[in-house]
């Protein structure tokens, strides 16, 4: 558990294991526990050696913000400084859920030659809420009894994004997002412009690595539609649509999203 200095923001970030190193990017209004939750009941008992570096994004969790982010371009050089410090020269793993799928394909575009792999969750192809292809709700599992014993302003965010609503999707919730928030609300909602000023997705050529890009079929806020346009960039990229999943698939998907996890860092590992 550390806090480093960058751009003008104070960066908070967690490190686990040794080995090949991992940068984990949280989506818009969380913070890294969100990915560590899910990740690291899966990497700790992985069989290979790998260093998870899971970062808070400036405004979000434990981080603050500099006075000179404004957007995603501001954001994606703080991101890259803490690289350059913490992770010097270093060829490394990317992971970047919602947001952060969208702030990993902006350093695809700038440090390609060095990531040896990138696993995008749900990640936003279009900046802002509910931007694209985007279904309606449908909650596909619910556990009426156990929903109606718990207090309903407290539910009620959960009853709109996750679409399999049990005792486990609601203390994974529960201990991943909704008890660790701690956001800059002020930052997000007034200061923060989430798009870059350019095209992200226009590469010189496509990013031959092997990538997941995992999404759900119910998910509510950045859809599944949008990210298949991405494949053009992506020549070793397994694309998958997961059924009875949203936009916290991680937590409606669980085991699925560990074996398929398991699978991508295989095919990571095996090619160094």
């Amino acid at each position: 558990m550390s806090t480093i200095s960058i751009l003008g923001s104070e960066l908070y970030y967690e490190v686990y294991g040794e080995g090949i190193p991992f940068l984990i990017i949280h989506g818009w209004g969380v913070n890294h526990h969100i990915m560590s939750g899910c990740l690291e009941p899966i990497l700790e008992e992985n069989k290979h050696k790998i260093k998870r570096i899971y970062i808070d994004l400036p405004g979000m969790g434990k981080s603050k913000a500099g006075s000179n982010i404004k957007c995603s371009d501001d954001m994606l050089d703080v991101i890259i400084e803490f690289i350059d410090q913490v992770i010097p020269n270093q060829r490394f793993i990317l992971a970047g859920e919602s947001y952060g799928g969208y702030l990993s394909r902006g350093l695809i575009q700038k440090r390609s030659d060095h990531i040896l792999g990138v696993f995008m969750l749900c990640p936003a192809v279009y900046p802002g809420y509910r931007k694209g292809n985007v279904p309606p709700l449908q909650v596909l599992e619910r556990d009426s009894n156990f929903m109606e014993s718990i207090n309903k302003e407290e539910r009620a965010y959960y009853e709109n994004i996750n679409i399999v609503q049990n005792k486990r999707t609601w203390e994974l919730y529960k201990r991943d997002i909704m008890d660790v928030m701690s956001n800059d609300n002020h930052f997000l909602s007034e200061v923060l412009d989430g798009a870059f000023t350019y095209d992200i997705d226009k590469l010189e050529e496509p990013f031959n690595k092997p990538s997941l890009i995992l999404v759900g079929r119910q998910d509510t806020e950045v859809g599944y539609k949008d990210q298949f346009k991405l494949l053009d960039n992506y020549s070793r990229a397994s694309y998958i649509v997961l059924d009875k999943a949203g936009h916290n698939l991680q937590i409606d998907q669980e085991k699925l999203f560990g074996e398929l996890v398991n699978e991508w860092i295989d095919r990571v590992m095996m090619e160094l």
